[in-house]
């Protein structure tokens, strides 16, 4: 992907034209572009590949990078009362939940990289996000759907799979009760 770009889709993004690239942490996966890379190679190496597929899947790719690894996103503001995660402890757990969020984490694991124990973690990073982590991973899933839904050419229930629901079915009803929309008319939006 040129440079000029990672730049406009910045600017599309934010509403500004420059892009500082930040690493994530080491040893840190990420599924979601680990994803969007397997999806990319699964159709280079069709015996015809379809163009408009690929540019796609190489803008959500970008979109990706530029919401995540620009350093535009940042934690979400701490409340007054005490109780909440530490800021770098924060930044861990959000970092993991941005990586993982489409297979299953459980909450010994979170609890584990703020060194909480999982009752005062769910507290911890209620006080801090502003919601539990069940639902917190349950926004990033169904935003990352509707994102797909919006974007690619894939199936529904492709599109699922990809976001960690276990089907289509199961995606929908979940959609449906929090987004008051199914994926079909997401979809049909474009």
């Amino acid at each position: 992907m040129p440079p000029q770009r990672l730049l406009e889709l910045s600017a599309h993004e934010f509403g500004e034209c420059r892009v500082v690239l930040q690493p994530p942490p080491f040893g840190l996966i990420d599924l979601r572009a680990l994803h969007l890379a397997e999806m990319l190679k699964a159709e280079l190496a069709r015996e015809v590949p379809s163009k408009i597929y690929i540019e796609s899947l190489i803008t959500i790719f970008g979109v990706h990078i530029v919401r995540n690894y620009t350093g535009a996103d940042s934690l979400p503001p701490r409340r007054k009362s005490g109780g909440g995660l530490s800021n770098r402890s924060a930044e861990r757990v959000r970092e993991l939940l941005q990586s993982r969020f489409a297979s299953k984490i459980t909450v010994g694991e979170l609890a584990a990289v703020s060194g909480l124990s999982p009752r005062h973690f769910i507290q911890a990073f209620t006080k801090t996000f502003g919601e539990s982590p069940h639902r917190y991973v349950l926004r990033l899933r169904l935003n990352f759907a509707e994102e797909l839904l919006v974007e690619s050419v894939l199936s529904i229930a492709e599109i699922a799979h990809l976001s960690g629901f276990s089907d289509q079915s199961h995606l929908t009803v979940t959609m449906s009760k929090h987004r008051n929309r199914t994926p079909r008319q997401v979809k049909q939006q474009r």
